[in-house]
């Protein structure tokens, strides 16, 4: 089950011309930059994730909104995911943020709440019990706080995986690690053959933390990091996190890891490359990566050449193996200094396209496994349904699919933590002056 709640991604998107700059622009104000007005000017706005494989499911639902409702149209923004994450953060801070805001729900939901940012939905919730019972119920932990609901679930569910290039492994003749020393026992051998043991976009910072995530959990279970997401004091002394950041510090010693992973971006997918070209043997990425690798790794996935497994346990581990960690949704709330007529348009939104025919269609044609219930009845006739169905059987069957830590955490905390992941990493800090930097903000 999933008891807690990526991806990143994508400077302006591919789909950002004059309009967008204009609503930009429209941003200097204080307050959502939707404009009120009939005759087909926006009253609303929404900006979110740009690039594959998430950008043409929602501008395709923002297209059949606006087609419906001409006079009370939905703006956009698409922008790369860390641009994204600046951009509305700052935006937030300046009372200047959109209608509606998107986001990972958790710690940054949390500190929006605690701010009077956004709006409690709780009452609409059970005004309107047909769209929640739309809805996977495991989605709604990382948008609830404090008993109250403030965002809604919405998109896919999308789970961390470790993805394998099987022509690599069939040339160099292994088999895909069922251990982490099954990992440790590869490493040499793909180095031998001048192929990077692990693609890794290191820059991003979240990408190396999807390690620490992991290999924390099948090194103690899901327990540790709960203690720290209840603001336990000193929870990230558990012996457990030491012994886990000493393996990440081995790894990179062994070369585990493609050289210069700390300049390689995500939001470029040039990690993503490296894997479905051959340079890289294995990549720990979300869910999410299928569909870019279909989209630009020629017949890489066409031609079968793309394995996944969920990661493997580590030698006499605690954790679960079947545990995940990911984004159990994504999550849209409503701006609080939203007019009431750009509120009901986002409600409106939330009650018609977002839980639509249309919707599950769009995600499950990008690679991806929505959110809304009874949508796996469509995997069997897709192309892509069989790992469609190894997605949805690993997220729902996980015994825990917790959230990612940085979206987990409060914003603080967070840059905190993939601040000092990056320095692990770069070997500029030991085990222990992480462990001590992260207990310093817990609870901030």
């Amino acid at each position: 089950m999933i008891s807690r709640a990526m991806s990143r991604r994508h400077l302006l998107g591919l789909g950002v011309g004059a309009g967008a700059a204009a609503a930009l622009a429209a941003c200097g104000s204080s307050g959502p930059s939707g404009q009120s007005g009939a005759g087909g000017d926006a009253v609303a706005d929404y900006w979110s994730l740009s690039g594959p494989p998430g950008e043409p499911a929602r501008r395709a639902a923002l297209d059949r909104f606006n087609a419906a409702n001409p006079d009370t149209k939905i703006s956009s923004i698409f922008l790369k995911n860390d641009a994204f994450k600046q951009k509305i953060k700052t935006s937030i801070g300046a009372g200047e943020a959109p209608v509606l805001i998107w986001g990972w729900g958790g710690g940054t939901l949390k500190s929006y709440v605690e701010a009077g940012q956004v709006d409690d939905l709780t009452d609409w919730f059970n005004q309107n019990a047909a769209v929640k019972d739309k809805l996977f119920p495991t989605s709604f932990g990382a948008a609830t706080v404090n008993g109250k609901i403030y965002a809604m679930p919405h998109e896919t569910v999308q789970p961390i995986l470790l993805y394998w290039n099987k022509k690599v492994f069939d040339d160099v003749g292994v088999q895909p690690p069922q251990s982490w020393g099954d990992i440790l026992d590869l490493v040499p051998k793909f180095n031998a053959k001048n192929i990077a043991p692990f693609a890794l976009g290191g820059q991003s910072r979240w990408t190396n933390m999807m390690w620490l995530e992991l290999l924390l959990d099948r090194t103690a279970g899901s327990e540790v990091f709960d203690r720290v997401f209840a603001g336990e004091a000193n929870a990230w002394s558990d012996p457990a996190v030491l012994d886990m950041l000493t393996k990440v510090q081995q790894l990179i010693d062994a070369n585990g890891f493609v050289n210069g992973f700390s300049s390689i971006t995500a939001d470029s997918n040039a990690d993503q490359a490296l894997l479905y070209t051959g340079k890289a043997a294995m990549m720990v990425h979300g869910s999410w990566s299928y569909g870019i690798q279909e989209e630009q790794g020629g017949d890489f996935v066409k031609n079968d050449g793309l394995g996944y497994m969920n990661f493997p346990p580590v030698d006499g581990g605690k954790g679960d193996p079947s545990n995940q960690v990911g984004n159990p949704g994504h999550y849209l709330s409503i701006n609080a200094k939203a007019t009431p007529e750009q509120k009901e348009v986002a409600k409106k939104f939330f009650s018609t396209t977002l839980i639509d025919a249309e919707e599950p269609k769009a995600w499950i044609q990008s690679g991806n496994v929505p959110i809304i219930k009874g949508s796996d009845s469509m995997y069997e006739a897709n192309p892509k349904g069989e790992f469609l169905k190894f997605v949805y059987d690993t997220s729902v069957n996980a015994k825990v699919f917790a959230q990612s830590w940085d979206q987990a955490l409060s914003p603080t905390a967070a840059e905190t933590l993939l601040d000092n992941i990056a320095k692990l990493f770069q070997k500029q800090i030991s085990p222990q002056q992480w462990i001590d930097n992260m207990n310093a903000v817990i609870g901030k």
